[in-house]
């Protein structure tokens, strides 16, 4: 039997395991860091309370002494935590660290579907780095949702929250009040307008895209029956072009994430 030195193979994994887990400096784990929103930052410090204090400090049981990236909408610093309480988290401000800021303006005017298809798309658009939302009030929306929408726009604004913070953005986008389709085109001025439509004349999106140059654009999608005539109309007085994502009918959550990435892809200059 071969003799096997336990005492060898055990000091080699020890220094294995140490390598492994032995802490970087905050400026080379920069791609693990998790960011965080807070109101503002003052006199080098930055204070997070309320629910986002609570989650922080309880149920990610941050520590004094860890480092996150903080934003306040405009700026990014680096935070170490140094007072962790039930309600309150305190920060020292480390760095400031560089900003991106997207290179595309984007509306998202989103007509109201069901909310667990609604919401997921909300997060989705989010991390896609779309600049606001309106919510539509469509013809074809479900009745029953468009009551109980006006109670789910604090749920809404929190989807927003997070995702932008898990997407790491510097701002979380604008979420506008319910709108009728009519009066959402009509506010829309200066931009590139579409309109996803399911009707034969409809041209490809990449085809409504390619060659643009704007900077500005409003992207509008409707309830699952489809626009009505009436919100075709208005949406030609508004000077929005109709675009095609083809032959298959998607839902729309799915029809938000294709087109979104289709104007990310042709307008910005950060794809």
């Amino acid at each position: 039997m071969t003799d096997i030195k336990i005492g060898h193979y055990k000091s080699n994994f020890n220094l294995i395991f140490q390598a492994q887990t032995f802490p970087v400096s905050w400026q080379d784990s920069r791609d693990m860091r998790r960011r965080f929103f807070v109101e503002r930052f003052e006199a080098q410090r930055a204070r997070m309370e309320g629910e986002a204090a609570h989650h922080l400090g309880r149920v990610l049981r941050a520590q004094p002494g860890q480092v996150y990236e903080l934003s306040d909408g405009e700026r990014v610093w680096l935070g170490r935590v140094e007072v962790v309480g039930r309600d309150v988290v305190e920060f020292a401000l480390v760095e400031e660290l560089p900003v991106h800021q997207p290179s595309l303006d984007s509306t998202l005017l989103l007509a109201v579907v069901k909310f667990d298809a609604f919401e997921w798309a909300l997060e989705k658009a989010t991390e896609l780095g779309v600049t606001r939302i309106v919510p539509l009030a469509a013809a074809r929306s479900e009745k029953a949702l468009l009551v109980a929408a006006a109670k789910r726009a604090e749920r809404w604004k929190k989807i927003l929250l997070e995702a932008s913070q898990q997407s790491r953005r510097v701002s979380v986008p604008l979420l506008e009040p319910l709108a009728k389709p009519e009066a959402a085109f009509a506010s829309k001025v200066d931009a590139l307008c579409v309109l996803l439509s399911e009707a034969p004349e409809a041209r490809p999106l990449r085809l409504v895209l390619a060659g643009q140059q704007r900077k500005v654009a409003v992207l509008a999608i409707g309830p699952e029956g489809g626009w009505t005539d009436a919100e075709f109309v208005a949406a030609r007085d508004a000077q929005f072009r109709e675009a095609s994502l083809g032959k298959l009918i998607l839902r729309t959550e799915t029809a938000v994430i294709a087109a979104l990435a289709s104007l990310n892809f042709a307008l910005s200059k950060d794809a």
